[in-house]
Parts: structure tokens; C-alpha cells; sequence
């Protein structure tokens, strides 16, 4: 099996995007499109990413910490309800106070590649 190959398979079809940031949600649709995931969806707001997930379905989401005056953290306990991979993305490294609950869960660094996207998925199982 060649790494190309590899990598599709471990992929999700369709990923949500939760990033307050314009330049950077563009930025992860760009890289996950390239990496082979089929669709993308990019939500700016918690309200966005809740009708989202009620209008269609993801096979994962990748979820900005800081959105503005909110955090992403409620809305992945929302996903892990659900049963829906997610993994967090920042810019403020391990400094990031995260709950318990997450204190395990996936999460790369901003600017993330699509290496570090590609080993988010893979963390997330």
C-alpha cells in the first residue's frame, strides 16, 4: 500500500471546521480538500457549527479553542455526545487551560500543516 493510499484511507469524508479566523478556516478547507477529505464546511460562530451539525453529517471537526469571547469546549462535549471525532486546534500551545475531559484530546498547534492535521486525525482515531 503506497503512503498516498495510506493516508486517504485514514481521512474522514467530511469535516467541520469551527475557526473564528477567515485567513485560517480558508487556510484548513485548502489543506483537508488536498489532503483527499470530500467536504468541508466552515463555521465562524458556535451558533454556525450547532446548525451544522444539525443540517448534515461530519465524520469529524476541527475546533479553534478561542472563538472571540467563547471556547470551542462545550461545543465538543455537543460532539462527544454525538459520537463525532474531533480535535482542537491553538495558537497558545500548552499554556491553554482545557477542562479535564479534554485534557486527552487531540490538538496541533497554529499554523498547522497538513502533516500536524494529518496526525490529528490519526490521534483521533
Amino acid at each position: 500500500m503506497t503512503e498516498v493510499t495510506a493516508r486517504t484511507m485514514a481521512l474522514p469524508e467530511s469535516v467541520l471546521v469551527l475557526e473564528d479566523n477567515f485567513i485560517i478556516a480558508m487556510e484548513a478547507e485548502d489543506i483537508l480538500l488536498t489532503l483527499g477529505c470530500r467536504k468541508v464546511v466552515i463555521a465562524a460562530t458556535l451558533e454556525e457549527a450547532h446548525a451544522a451539525i444539525d443540517a448534515g453529517a461530519f465524520d469529524f471537526a476541527l475546533l479553534d479553542v478561542n472563538l472571540g469571547q467563547q471556547t470551542s469546549f462545550e461545543f465538543a462535549s455537543v460532539l462527544k455526545a454525538r459520537g463525532i471525532a474531533f480535535g482542537f486546534v491553538s495558537g497558545y500551545g500548552e499554556d491553554e487551560v482545557f477542562p479535564s475531559e479534554f485534557r486527552s484530546s487531540p490538538r496541533t498547534l497554529k499554523p498547522f500543516t497538513s502533516d500536524s492535521l494529518f496526525s490529528l486525525f490519526q490521534a483521533a482515531g
